[in-house]
């Protein structure tokens, strides 16, 4: 991607691509779908899983089109990939923190974006070699999730949840993409002192700054 192409809405683009291939090799390493109903595929020069099934699919996508509207407008601090039993209950979070990124108005978002070194120096914004390094990584980090973290029940089901900054409205409107609620709520058995917490990964390439780790219940169902 040259410079002059850098723009917000490229950076938030990158990253949904990201978080699409990230979400597919959740459901397949926490088997929340049949292993056989994936394909091998490669994204950032990496072996990775994709869903076949078409509303699995479609669903993913409608999701990561809802997150994106939100980033384009700032007021994301994070995005959860969250694990459910059987019987409805959180049991872990794969959290993806990027109140790091850019803060850009509605009418910059396709406006080149610009950065220097402490000696004045222009730097990549986006530089796309060492965000697909980073991206692989990162990657390989979730994809090898299951060998550091315990099995989830069979039964289980997942959603994509966003988390606001704290000045930030929740996005209401018809029709209605999100379903607010209270931290509580959100946290569901997941108590602050319940979770165990393991880092994946960071990543920092120019301005495309985010973090990436599990939450897990101590106490929640795993196994059979």
């Amino acid at each position: 991607m040259a410079d002059n192409a850098a723009t917000f809405r490229a950076l938030i683009t990158s990253f949904t691509d990201f978080l699409t291939v990230a979400i597919h090799t959740i459901l397949y390493e926490r088997n929340i779908y049949p292993q056989t109903s994936f394909l091998s595929a490669r994204k950032y020069n990496f072996p990775v899983r994709q869903n076949r099934h078409p509303k699995v699919c479609e669903w993913i996508n409608d999701a990561i089109a809802a997150v994106e509207v939100e980033l384009l407008k700032g007021t994301v601090e994070r995005v959860a990939v969250v694990v459910y039993t059987k019987d409805n209950k959180p049991t872990e979070r794969f959290m993806f923190d990027v109140s790091r990124f850019p803060v850009v108005s509605a009418s910059d978002l396709d406006t080149p974006l610009e950065r220097t070194n402490p000696s004045g120096e222009k730097v990549p914004v986006l530089p796309q070699v060492d965000m697909e390094e980073q991206f692989r990584a990162t990657m390989s980090k979730l994809a090898g999730c299951s060998s550091t973290v315990k099995p989830v029940s069979k039964g289980s089901t997942f959603t994509l949840a966003i988390e606001l900054k704290g000045s930030s409205t929740a996005p209401l409107g018809h029709p209605q993409p999100w379903m607010p609620v209270q931290a509580q709520a959100r946290n569901g058995d997941l108590h602050e002192t319940e979770i165990v917490t393991k880092p994946v990964r960071a990543v920092a390439a120019g301005d495309m700054v985010f973090e990436t780790w599990v939450e897990q219940s101590r106490s929640g169902d795993s196994g059979e």
